[in-house]
């Protein structure tokens, strides 16, 4: 599979990343360990060699189910993780990257990311110049290699990078969330960051798995997705019959042709999260699909269906 630079450096990371915020288990349901394992290691085997994960997804244990899965082939696999907003002090910050460092089992980090600003989900208010201070110290210790932010606004990622080079930025972004295109993008573009999109398939609904009179299970976080509801779920269901012949044409699947289209966009990267070896797998074959400047502006207008109706707030869910 080809690799892109994370950012300004020599950091070589595929176009999809497989996500692993379900193998933390916490706000899913039926996951598996063993399956998550095995999920892993079938995307490192089909070519993704990078993993995104946190130290909040369960409180350390997506950390440790990447450990059990790329372990041995480390020196290959490109580690990503994630500090939480309430440890953005100086000393949990670097507490919080020693723990990450030991649930992976590795000594060093390729890219280190501050998941949500300071102040988010009642946490406390850190200067953004005080974590930082910790991760460019942290990156000079050599314990992590590039420093990469999370959920931030165009704003916060400009004020964060007055303290220390930013290589990446991860929003949420797929062809029925397009946020990140009206500041991140032209900003990315300009300083040469990486834009390391999740939820590209807006939660799987871009699988068309969930069609009229759908009943997620007690306790899926899905069911605050603002595109699951209402008349947002009618559009994206209108938008999903009009894409279908484009995917046939293409001889692939709903998620490879969004996949696909997102990896074409400007700097851009996906995370694509997997429950088991047969995603993971499925997944990487969206890097063949190949899309024409016709092709590209025919999913993008059917896309805006969902998208021009969706208000200025960043944030997918209504928790």
């Amino acid at each position: 599979m080809e690799t892109r630079s994370l950012g300004k450096t020599d950091i070589q990371i595929t176009p999809i990343l497989v996500g692993t915020w379900q193998a933390g288990k916490r706000m899913w349901t039926g996951i598996d360990d063993g399956e998550s394992v095995r999920a892993i290691r079938a995307a490192f085997d089909a070519g993704i060699t990078t993993v995104d994960t946190a130290e909040v997804y369960g409180e350390g244990h997506s950390e440790q189910i990447v450990a059990r899965a790329l372990s041995d082939v480390r020196d290959r696999a490109v580690y990503c993780t994630k500090v939480f907003a309430n440890h953005l002090q100086y000393s949990q910050a670097i507490e919080a990257c020693d723990r990450s460092l030991q649930n992976l089992n590795t000594d060093y980090i390729d890219l280190y990311q501050i998941h949500w600003p300071s102040g988010t989900w009642n946490t406390q208010i850190v200067p953004i110049e005080e974590t930082m201070r910790a991760l460019t110290d942290l990156k000079e210790q050599g314990k992590i290699r590039a420093i990469g932010v999370s959920n931030f606004s165009r704003a916060q990622l400009e004020e964060a990078s007055r303290y220390g080079r930013i290589e990446s930025v991860q929003p949420p972004y797929s062809l029925f969330w397009r946020w990140a295109e009206k500041e991140l993008t032209p900003y990315c573009i300009e300083n040469e960051i990486s834009i390391l999109a999740y939820s590209p398939l807006a939660q799987g609904l871009l699988t068309g798995k969930f069609r009229e009179g759908f009943q997620l299970k007690e306790g899926d976080h899905r069911s605050k997705n603002k595109l699951f509801t209402g008349e947002n779920f009618r559009r994206v269901q209108k938008a999903l019959i009009e894409l279908q012949p484009i995917a046939e044409r293409k001889n692939c699947t709903l998620a490879q042709l969004a996949l696909a289209w997102l990896i074409r966009q400007p700097r851009t990267h996906v995370i694509a999260g997997v429950r088991n070896a047969a995603q993971a797998i499925n997944n990487a074959k969206a890097i063949a699909v190949e899309l024409s400047a016709g092709d590209l502006t025919a999913i993008d207008s059917i896309g805006r269906q969902v998208t021009d109706y969706l208000d200025d707030n960043p944030v997918m869910w209504e928790f």
